[in-house]
C-alpha cells in the first residue's frame, strides 16, 4: 500500500510516498532555515507563506522521484498537529482538496506520533540509509522523543498504543538549543552549532542544574537551565570569546543529555517488559544523546536493542514519519477514514 504524506507542522514543506509504512520511495522536504536564520527563530506568518510557494513543486518531485502517479497512491496522510495553526492549515488544506478531487481517504496523524514511526522507516532495498538492515520493532517499546516543542517518555504497547509516561512542563530541549545558542550569539537553529561547538570545549567548566523535578517524576524542565546559562553569560558580558562559547555550549549539551538519558534509565527501571529503547525527534541526530544513551545501557544486566532514525532526514520534520504512522493507523480500522475528507488542524498535543 502506498500512501503520500504532507508535513507542513512549522518550517518544513514536506511531502513523501512511502509503501506499507516502512519502504521510503521518496521524502522530499523543503526547508526554510536560511530565511528563519535572519530573524533567529521561526516567524509564522512567514513560514505559511513559504508553504504556499513550495507546496505544489515539493508534491510534484514527490511523485516524480517515487516514480509513482495519483493512481499508485492508495491514501494519503496528513499532520493534523500539533504545530504553527498557519503553517497546519496549508498542509490540511492542501490534503484535503487532493482528498475530494482524487477520492482518497486522508489519515489525520498527530505530530508527536509520526516521530515515533520515524523508527519504522528504510530505503528500498531493505536497509536504511545507515545500511543496517531494519527487522520490524517488537513491543513494548519504551520511547523518548525529544524536540523543539516537546519531550516525552512513551511506552508503546502496540500500534497507536501509547501511554504517556512523562512529558514537557516548560521548555523542551531542542528549544532550549535555540535559546542557548542565541545567548551564545552563534546563530539558529541552535542544536547543529551547539554539539559542533561543544567538540572543542570543555563540559566541566560550567556547573549548570540539572533539573530531575521531584522524587520518581518522569516530566521534564529546562526553563532553569535557560535560565542559569542567561545568567552566566551576563555575568561574563564583556569577555566572552571563542573558548567560553565552546565552553559553555559542551557544559550545556552534557547537562541536557544527562537528565534526557537518566530519565530514561528511570522509566526502563519501572517497565522492565519493554524490549526495545527507541529515541526520536529532532534531538534524536545529537551524537552525544546517542551515545550516553548506549553507553547506559551497555551496563545494564539485561541487553535492549536501541533504534534511532539512521538518516538526519528521518529525524527533523518529515513526511515519511507521518506516512508511515499513518500506514498502521489506517490499517487497524480502513472504514474509518473516508474520501472527501476536510481535516480541521489543530495546536492541541491531545490527539492519541
Amino acid at each position: 500500500m502506498k500512501i503520500l504524506s504532507i508535513e507542513t507542522s512549522c518550517d518544513e514543506t514536506a511531502a513523501a510516498i512511502v509503501e506499507d509504512g516502512r519502504k521510503v520511495l521518496a521524502n522530499v522536504i523543503a526547508s526554510q532555515i536560511d530565511l528563519h536564520a535572519k530573524t533567529g527563530g521561526v516567524v509564522p506568518e512567514v513560514a505559511a507563506r513559504e508553504h504556499v510557494l513550495k507546496m505544489m513543486p515539493v508534491l510534484n518531485e514527490c511523485l516524480e522521484v517515487a516514480g509513482s502517479d495519483w493512481d499508485d497512491i492508495e491514501a494519503l496522510a496528513i499532520t493534523k498537529g500539533p504545530g504553527l495553526i498557519s503553517s497546519l492549515i496549508i498542509g490540511t488544506e492542501t490534503a484535503s482538496v487532493i482528498s475530494y478531487v482524487k477520492a482518497k481517504p486522508l489519515i489525520p496523524i498527530q505530530h508527536i506520533v509520526g516521530h515515533i514511526y520515524s523508527n519504522w522507516l528504510y530505503v528500498e532495498g531493505g536497509a536504511n540509509e545507515g545500511g543496517e538492515v531494519m527487522n520490524e520493532p517488537e513491543f513494548p517499546i519504551l520511547i523518548l522523543t525529544v524536540s523543539g516543542g516537546h519531550n516525552e517518555l512513551i511506552l508503546m504497547e502496540g500500534h497507536h498504543k501509547f501511554k504517556v509516561l512523562g512529558e514537557t512542563r516548560d521548555d523542551a530541549a531542542g528549544e532550549a538549543f535555540d535559546k542557548v545558542a542565541r545567548l551564545l550569539g552563534l546563530g539558529y537553529p541552535g542544536g547543529p552549532i551547539i554539539s559542533k561547538m561543544a567538540l572543542s570545549g570543555d563540559s566541566a567548566r560550567f556547573k549548570l542544574p540539572k533539573t530531575f523535578l521531584e522524587k520518581g517524576s518522569l516530566d521534564f524542565s529546562f526553563s532553569g537551565l535557560k535560565t542559569a546559562v542567561l545568567n552566566v553569560v551576563k555575568k561574563n558580558e564583556g569577555k566572552i570569546d571563542e573558548k567560553f562559547k565552546a565552553d559553555m555550549a559542551a557544559s550545556f549539551q552534557e547537562t541536557v543529555v544527562e537528565v534526557l538519558s537518566e530519565k530514561l534509565m528511570m522509566a526502563l527501571m519501572k517497565f522492565p517488559q519493554v524490549k526495545e529503547v527507541h529515541l526520536a525527534g529532532g534531538v534524536s541526530a545529537n551524537k552525544r544523546l546517542r551515545e550516553i544513551i548506549s553507553e547506559k545501557l551497555e551496563k545494564l544486566p539485561r541487553k535492549f536493542l536501541f533504534r534511532h532514525p539512521k538518516s538526519f532526514s528521518y529525524c527533523t520534520d518529515n513526511a515519511a514519519m507521518i506516512a508511515a504512522a499513518g500506514y498502521y493507523l489506517y490499517r487497524s480500522a480502513p472504514k474509518k477514514f473516508k474520501k472527501k475528507t476536510n481535516i480541521i488542524p489543530t495546536t492541541s498535543f491531545e490527539i492519541w
